[in-house]
């Protein structure tokens, strides 16, 4: 029989297997530990269920689930589960996956149950269980575009029905458990009894769905309460419900009809600039007291666009904003933190001059004249030019970084002279009600696409540093954002998009025997859903020119 070389990276090794070998037979021949957890592989970077038959030489990395990859295939058996309870349990309802919530994710019912939430919550959740320890077998289909839209159709899957018309291939891969299908953008795993932990409960009007930890898989994620953060996303969600867009499929419909898209976007960032409006008359209406405007949020949530637009609406409301750097109250590098592999930590509190930086906001808040700062960093060293500012009666500092909503940054200030504001990418668009767009991939597209217009940087640096990113986040950054006393949703409902045609030619470039291929070709399988808008028609004072260029702010 034809063998095939296969090189498993798990053990740096190369093995020689018959010619049309699955992954799963494969990962069984390999003394790998911890087998129960592997749910999926990358083979040549790209992910693939554990069913996956080989045929040429390949290069294979088995995932576990303390990969975002495999809790990736977790998340989406555990909703093709979750989706058939409540057909099973309640006929005349559909399940939606909203977004994430609380480290878990918010999940609702389309239709009635017949039952108080907290009863229908009990009864799926049951039923969850009883297919999970069925053991059922998920299995992968692959059938003629046309087939695939009118088994979705005779279901009554609208929102299926309108993504997959959308995608330009002849044939759709589909899954199956004990008789449900079901579409989804990515690997699934094996069998139902891969699910080995889970938890639901009810969560206002819907449900909170938790998975394992991604750091312990052995336990189930901690619950974070995050009420802000909650309505946040259910205001862009309600906006979307009376616009008729809920996922691509409907803003795919608008995008195809002539004239209409230029009108959502005009309300779209009419509600962006509505919402600034509303935090720059909550500060006002504070004024005697709020002296500090903090400004947090992750890495290309459009922190920059927003201060630049508020500053203009507390000047109209007659409230001169003066702006500080926190960069600027860096330690001499010399003593800056390291991090664990010795590099010098910028990301850390503590390279911050913390007590010199509070000594300055307190001498403001007495009315003092200070000197500012600057951090000259090709020397690595503080330095002073002569920029003083003082707090008159109708002004106000602004000042944005990773750190503004941490308490540990401001201790000696008092908590009424703050307004602290958390700014993020909250994409509350889905590809269909079973597969939703992580927030972090709208601000790592962002991210791409502003990296090369900007700093000449590939997509694969960006994507190398991306992690890295992450781990700052969830250390300095969302721990911190429920401190807010506003949030501001800075994703725009049609973004993505406009940003497709910047960002694919720079993911179709990311080296294919490179580790950054596996996510590069992963956010590529969600770009093609997309109908293309034209950027031309992105107002100049769109936050989204903050990313690709020609933004009013840039002068």
């Amino acid at each position: 029989m034809t063998k095939i070389r296969l090189f498993i990276k798990n053990i740096k090794t190369s093995k020689e297997y018959t010619k049309g070998v699955s992954l799963l037979e494969v990962l069984n021949d390999l003394p790998i530990e911890n087998k129960e957890y592997i749910v999926s592989a990358q083979v040549n970077n790209k992910s693939r269920g554990l069913d996956f038959s080989l045929f040429t030489p390949k290069t294979i990395q088995f995932v576990d689930l303390t990969s975002l990859s495999g809790m990736r295939a977790y998340m989406r058996t555990i909703s093709m589960v979750m989706a058939k309870a409540v057909e099973d349990v309640f006929p005349n309802c559909k399940l939606r996956i909203e977004h994430p919530l609380s480290k878990g994710y918010f999940c609702s019912l389309i239709g009635d149950p017949g039952l108080p939430l907290e009863e229908a919550v009990v009864v799926i959740k049951k039923r969850m269980q009883v297919l999970i320890d069925s053991d059922l077998e998920v299995v992968t289909h692959e059938k003629p575009k046309a087939e695939v839209i009118a088994l979705f159709q005779e279901r009554g899957d609208e929102d299926k029905v309108k993504l997959l018309k959308s995608l330009n291939r002849c044939y759709i891969r589909f899954y199956e458990i004990d008789g449900y299908f079901d579409f989804y953008n990515g690997p699934l795993m094996l069998t139902t009894r891969k699910i080995h932990l889970f938890d639901l409960n009810p969560y206002d009007e819907g449900m909170l769905l938790h998975i394992p930890s991604k750091s312990d898989p052995t336990k189930l994620s901690e619950y974070v309460e995050q009420k802000k953060m909650y309505k946040a996303f259910q205001d862009h969600i309600r906006w979307g419900e009376i616009m008729r867009i809920k996922n691509v499929g409907d803003l795919n419909e608008f995008i195809g009809k002539e004239n209409q898209i230029g009108g959502l976007m005009k309300v779209a960032e009419a509600l962006q600039e509505n919402r600034i409006v509303h935090i720059a008359d909550e500060i006002v209406n504070r004024k005697s007291d709020v002296k500090f405007i903090m400004i947090s949020g992750p890495s290309s949530s459009g922190k920059t666009t927003f201060t630049k637009r508020l500053s203009t609406q507390l000047m109209a409301a007659g409230i001169r904003p003066i702006m500080i750097s926190l960069d600027d109250y860096f330690l001499d590098r010399e003593n800056t933190p390291r991090d664990e592999n010795g590099d010098y930590d910028y990301e850390h509190l503590q390279a911050l001059d913390i007590p010199f930086f509070n000594q300055q906001l307190s001498e403001l808040l007495e009315g003092k004249e200070v000197a500012l700062p600057t951090f000259d960093f090709k020397t690595g060293k503080r330095v002073f030019k002569g920029n003083k500012i003082q707090i008159k009666d109708q002004s106000v500092v602004l000042m944005e970084g990773i750190h503004a909503l941490n308490p540990d940054l401001t201790p000696t200030i008092p908590e009424i002279a703050k307004f602290k504001i958390y700014v993020s990418a909250l994409t509350v668009i889905s590809l269909d009600n079973h597969n939703w767009i992580p927030t972090t991939d709208n601000r790592l597209i962002r991210r791409i696409v502003r990296d090369n217009q900007y700093r000449n940087t590939t997509a694969q640096a960006t994507l190398k540093q991306w992690a890295s990113v992450r781990r700052g986040e969830d250390r300095w950054i969302f721990p911190f954002q429920e401190n807010a006393d506003a949030m501001f949703n800075s994703a725009l409902i049609f973004e993505i998009a406009c940003l497709r045609k910047f960002i694919e030619p720079l993911l179709m470039e990311v080296p294919q025997d490179s580790e950054e291929h596996a996510e590069a070709h992963r956010l590529l399988k969600s770009l093609r859903f997309f109908k293309n808008v034209p950027d031309d028609i992105i107002a100049e004072t769109s936050l989204l020119r903050e990313f690709v260029g020609g933004s009013a702010y840039e002068q």
